[in-house]
C-alpha cells in the first residue's frame, strides 16, 4: 500500500541542539517545559517525537539523566504512554561517542523507542557535524543490541547508499524509518527534482517523513501531506511562523498548521498507537 494513503505520521522536534530562545522565546529549553510542549502537541495529533536536552545553562548536552528525566515524565502522562520517543544522539557539538550512546543504555520505562542516526558527516551553515563510518556503525550496534530503532536523517544521496551499506552489513533491520531533510545549504533542496531523486532510492517498504530546514518548512510539510509517511515538524527546524514578518511560532502552532493542512489534503493524522505498530514497536497496553 502507498503509505502516502495512510494516516500522516506527525513527528515533533521541539527543541534541538542548535535553536536559540534569544531569537525565539517559545524555543522549550527545560525538562518541564519541553514536557508540557510535547503534551500539549500530542493532543494536536503529534505521534513521534524527536528529543534533545539541554543542561541548567541551555547547552545542547548528551546526559543520559536529563533524557531519562524527561522521558519518564512523558510516559507518568496520559498523553506520552503510547508515543514514539526518539532520542538524539547527535555529537554536533563535540560529544564523545559514549556520551552520544549513552542515551541508549537507558532501560524500562524511560528506553527510547528509536534514536537518531545521521548516515554521514557534513556541512551546516556555519559548522560541520562529523560522523565518521566507524562511529555511525558503532552507533547502529548499540541500537541494535539495545532494541532501539534507528530514526535514519537523511541529508543527501550519499546517506542513503550508506544506508544500504548498513543494511546489507546486517546493522539495520526493518521497517525502515528515513527523515529527509531538505533545505540544508550543503545537501539535498526543498524541490521536485531533489526530492525525487531521494524518495527513488529508498529501500523498498520503507516509512519515510519530510523536515525542511528553515524557510523551507512550510514546503516540505507541504509536500510531505501528499507524498509521505510522515512530516517533521517543529522548532527545532524552524522558529517562525512565516518567511516575511518574522512571527516566532510556537510547537504548538505549527503541529496545529500541519494537522489543518493534512486535512485540507483530506489526510487523516495517525494515532501513536498505529505508528508504534507501523514501526514494528510493541504498543504499552
Amino acid at each position: 500500500m502507498n503509505s502516502a494513503t495512510l494516516p500522516l505520521i506527525i513527528n515533533l522536534a521541539p527543541t534541538g541542539a542548535v535553536a536559540d530562545v534569544g531569537k525565539n522565546p517559545n524555543v522549550p529549553i527545560s525538562i518541564a517545559a519541553i514536557l508540557e510542549d510535547v503534551i500539549q502537541c500530542t493532543r494536536a495529533g503529534a505521534s513521534m517525537v524527536h528529543l534533545h536536552v539541554r543542561d541548567e545553562t541551555g547547552k545542547p548536552s548528551a546526559d543520559a539523566g536529563l533524557f531519562q528525566a524527561l522521558i519518564s515524565s512523558l510516559r507518568a502522562a496520559p498523553e506520552g504512554r503510547e508515543l514514539v520517543v526518539c532520542a538524539s544522539t547527535s555529537g554536533r557539538h563535540g560529544q564523545t561517542l559514549e556520551q552520544r550512546a549513552a542515551v541508549l543504555d537507558l532501560t524500562g520505562i524511560t528506553k527510547p523507542d528509536m534514536a537518531s542516526l545521521t548516515l554521514s558527516s557534513m556541512n551546516f551553515a556555519r559548522v560541520a557535524s562529523i560522523n565518521e563510518p566507524d562511529t555511525i556503525r558503532f552507533l547502529a550496534k548499540r541500537m541494535l543490541e539495545r532494541g532501539v530503532r534507528p530514526e535514519l536523517e537523511i541529508f543527501d544521496l550519499g546517506m542513503i547508499h550508506f544506508a544500504k551499506v548498513l543494511i546489507a552489513e546486517g546493522l539495520i533491520t526493518p521497517p525502515f524509518y528515513f527523515n529527509l531533510l531538505l533545505g540544508n545549504i550543503a545537501g539535498a533542496q526543498a524541490t521536485l527534482n531533489d526530492l525525487a531523486a531521494l524518495v527513488n532510492q529508498l529501500p523498498a517498504g520503507s516509512l519515510w517523513s519530510l523536515a525542511g530546514i528553515g524557510k523551507n518548512q512550510k514546503t516540505a510539510a507541504g509536500l510531505g501531506c501528499v507524498t509521505a509517511s510522515g512530516v517533521r515538524i517543529g522548532l527545532e527546524d524552524n522558529l517562525w511562523e512565516d518567511n516575511y514578518s518574522h512571527t516566532p511560532a510556537t510547537n504548538l502552532w505549527l503541529v496545529r498548521r500541519l494537522a489543518n493542512l493534512a486535512g485540507a489534503y483530506g489526510r487523516l493524522v495517525a494515532e501513536p498507537r498505529e505508528v508504534r505498530q507501523r514501526l514494528g514497536l510493541v504498543c504499552k497496553d
